[in-house]
């Protein structure tokens, strides 16, 4: 059985289809970014969940993608210092997502992939959105996978997510995949789970303030972009 990549949480390999796909899923979300906020301008800017991985030609796309290191403040809970000397003028914080060490409205743009699916429960995944948006002074963009994709991207495995999650979890228990079959490790969210997050999260912001849409991985939505703007 394909071992785990904790730093990540997936099975996928350096260069096999899993990282591949992924990596271009996420060249998909920097345009989708780049259209709704203008990059360049944007003097500030915190990539929460940054990965200490640095095998995986997905890991850490948006530092590897964005020509300007010396404005990106990366927050993580694993040790990713090694950062600071890869991407020059970076600043590096290791703390958790859920008590940010920032005042309010630090930064221009808060931007974090594929870490909402991994802070735990309904309770904890508002408290992630609560410190995205009490950091930012402008935008909030969030992506995850939709729980929905008939293939689910950490396991590698089709369908069986689409059960009920406590049928999911005991079935990844009996293959085997304790690690993922645990809340605090892998929560999956559908495009109605993650909106209803957002509003019970950002009561502050109007509706219009707000915006969901997906990119497309054989013919179904692959990743959920959530996108802010703040008055």
């Amino acid at each position: 059985m394909t071992e785990t990549n904790e730093y990540v949480s997936s099975r996928a390999k350096r260069q096999s289809f899993s990282d591949r796909a992924t990596a271009q899923a996420r060249e998909k979300m920097y345009a989708r970014l780049a259209a709704l906020v203008a990059l360049d301008e944007q003097q500030s800017i915190l990539d929460v969940g940054v990965t200490a991985d640095r095998e995986l030609v997905s890991s850490n796309f948006f530092e590897n993608r964005y020509p300007y290191p010396q404005r990106i403040t990366a927050l993580s809970d694993q040790d990713a210092s090694w950062m600071e000397e890869h991407y020059q003028g970076l600043r590096f914080v290791q703390s958790s997502a859920l008590e940010m060490p920032f005042p309010d409205n630090s930064f221009d743009l808060v931007f974090s992939n594929a870490v909402i699916e991994h802070v735990g429960n309904g309770e904890n995944q508002q408290q992630f959105l609560r410190e995205c948006a009490r950091v930012a002074r402008r935008f909030v963009f969030i992506t995850t996978p939709n729980r929905y994709h008939p293939v689910e991207f950490h396991t590698v495995l089709p369908f069986i997510h689409w059960l009920p999650k406590p049928v999911h979890r005991k079935l990844l228990r009996a293959l085997g995949m304790d690690y993922f079959a645990r809340e605090e490790t892998l929560n999956l969210l559908s495009r109605h789970e993650l909106l209803g997050l957002a509003k019970a999260s950002w009561e502050n912001l109007p509706d219009s303030a707000i915006r969901l849409t997906s990119i497309r991985f054989l013919g179904f939505s692959s990743n959920l972009l959530l996108f802010a703007r703040k008055p």
